[in-house]
C-alpha cells in the first residue's frame, strides 16, 4: 500500500499544481467581486501563448536549457493578463453579466487559439521538443516518510506554485492591498467610500486571475502534456470548484486542489494499481468529475462567498 502511495503521489502533485494556480486566479478575481467563468478560456489561451512562444525558442538557447520554457510561461502569463481585459471590460465598465461574459471567453478562446494553431502548423496542434524534467531534490529527497512523497521527481513548476500560494495568502491577509481587494468584493460601496477604487481593484483581480490561469495552462504543456491541443479537458471548472471547495481561502483551495489532484491521478494511472485494475476505465475517467459533483452538493450550504461576487458596482447604491 505504502509503495502504491509513493508511486502515485508525484503524479497527484503534477496534477495538482495546475488546478491550484488557476483556482488561486480565480480566488483574486471573485474576492474582487467578479466571477470568472472563463478559467478554462484563460488556460487554453496560455496552453496555446506557451506554446507557440516555447517552440519558436527551442533552438536559441543551449541544449538541456529550460530558459526557453521559463519565458514560455512568463508569456503565456502577460497574456493571459491581456486577455483577461475583455472579461474586465464587460463585467465591470459595461456592467455585463459575468457568467455570460466568461462563457464568452471560453468559446472565444477556443475557437480562436484552434484557428491560430492550424494556420501555424496545419493541424491544430502545437507539441514541443521537451518539457521541465522531475527531478529529486537532493537531500530532502531522503528524508523518510515525507521524502518520497514531496521531494521525489518533482517538477520546478510545483515550487513556484507552491510559492505563489504562501505568497498570495501573506498578500490577501496581511496587506493593505489585500484588505482593499477583499472589500471589494464584500461591500464596495464601503470601499468606494473610504476611497479605494472599485474600478482599479476590480480589473487588478481580473488581470491576476487571467495571468495566473494561463499560467497554469501553461503549466501543463511544460509538464505532463507537452502539447497544445486546444483543449484543457475540463480543469477550468475543477479549478472552479476547488474555489468553492476551498472556500475562498488560499489554504483551503491547497487541501481542495490537493484532493482533486489525487483524484485526477487515479483515473489517469489506475492501470498502475493493482486493486483497480478490475474497475471498468470508464467508471475510472468520470471519478475526479463525479468527486467534484459530490463535493459541491456536501459543502455548497456552508460556502462563503464574497457577499458582493457577481454582482456589478453601483456607486448609488447603499
Amino acid at each position: 500500500m505504502w509503495e502504491t502511495i509513493q508511486q502515485i503521489f508525484p503524479y497527484a502533485m503534477a496534477y495538482m499544481t495546475p488546478l491550484l494556480i488557476v483556482a488561486l486566479g480565480a480566488l483574486y478575481c471573485e474576492r474582487s467581486g467578479v466571477v470568472n467563468i472563463g478559467l478554462e478560456g484563460f488556460m487554453i489561451v496560455g496552453s496555446f501563448a506557451g506554446a507557440f512562444t516555447i517552440v519558436k525558442l527551442q533552438g536559441s538557447f543551449p541544449a538541456g536549457s529550460s530558459t526557453h520554457l521559463w519565458i514560455g510561461l512568463l508569456v503565456a502569463a502577460i497574456i493571459g493578463a491581456i486577455f483577461s481585459l475583455l472579461h474586465a471590460f464587460a463585467s465591470i465598465n459595461l456592467s455585463a453579466n459575468q457568467v455570460i461574459s466568461g462563457t464568452a471567453i471560453n468559446m472565444i478562446a477556443g475557437s480562436l487559439t484552434i484557428f491560430l494553431a492550424r494556420n501555424i502548423t496545419g493541424s491544430g496542434n502545437i507539441g514541443i521538443q521537451m518539457g521541465f524534467v522531475p527531478k529529486d531534490i537532493p537531500v530532502l529527497s531522503k528524508i523518510p516518510v515525507l521524502g518520497p512523497l514531496l521531494f521525489t521527481k518533482t517538477y520546478p513548476t510545483t515550487w513556484l506554485v507552491l510559492g505563489i500560494i504562501a505568497i498570495s495568502a501573506f498578500v490577501l491577509y496581511k496587506t493593505s492591498f489585500g484588505m482593499r481587494l477583499r472589500a471589494c468584493g464584500e461591500h464596495p460601496q464601503a470601499a468606494q467610500a473610504a476611497g479605494v477604487s472599485v474600478f482599479k481593484m476590480r480589473y487588478i483581480g481580473v488581470m491576476i486571475s487571467g495571468a495566473l490561469s494561463s499560467l497554469g495552462g501553461a503549466i501543463i504543456i511544460v509538464t505532463y502534456s507537452g502539447e497544445f491541443n486546444g483543449s484543457v479537458a475540463g480543469l477550468g471548472f475543477l479549478a472552479l470548484a476547488a474555489l468553492i471547495f476551498g472556500q475562498w481561502k488560499p489554504l483551503g483551495i491547497l487541501g481542495a486542489t490537493m484532493f482533486f489532484g489525487f483524484a485526477i491521478t487515479i483515473a489517469n494511472v489506475s492501470q498502475a494499481i493493482p486493486s483497480l485494475e478490475n474497475i471498468p476505465s470508464v467508471a475510472l475517467k468520470v471519478f475526479p468529475y463525479i468527486v467534484t459533483l459530490i463535493a459541491l452538493i456536501i459543502f455548497s450550504k456552508s460556502s462563503q462567498a464574497p457577499k458582493a461576487s457577481g454582482e456589478p458596482f453601483d456607486a448609488g447604491k447603499r
